[in-house]
């Protein structure tokens, strides 16, 4: 029982980050001004989203100026997130 609490608190956390890296996208293809509260709210998201979004930036070059690095990304953490569930639903 409690492995399908744990299970849960992990789900919503994988679906909170997914979330705020779609809205890191989102928000990098709109202008911005340097002392707007957009801009300020972008940074943080990039400080939160860029260390991992880094990982595959390495390995895939932006294909005609567009960077599908957080496609493969959201991709991964959703693998990633599915066999931690298992395993903490098995437990």
């Amino acid at each position: 029982m409690i492995g399908y609490q744990i299970a849960n608190i992990v789900v919503r956390l994988f679906e909170f980050y997914q979330i705020l890296v779609l809205v890191w996208c989102i928000i990098s293809w709109i202008p911005r001004r340097p002392d707007g509260i957009l801009n300020d709210i972008a940074v943080a998201l990039d400080k939160i989203v860029s260390p991992y979004l880094g990982l595959f930036r390495r390995f895939i070059p932006p294909f005609g100026g567009i960077d599908f690095s957080p496609v493969v990304a959201l991709l991964v953490l959703q693998v990633i997130e599915q066999v931690v569930v298992d395993i903490l639903v098995r437990v």
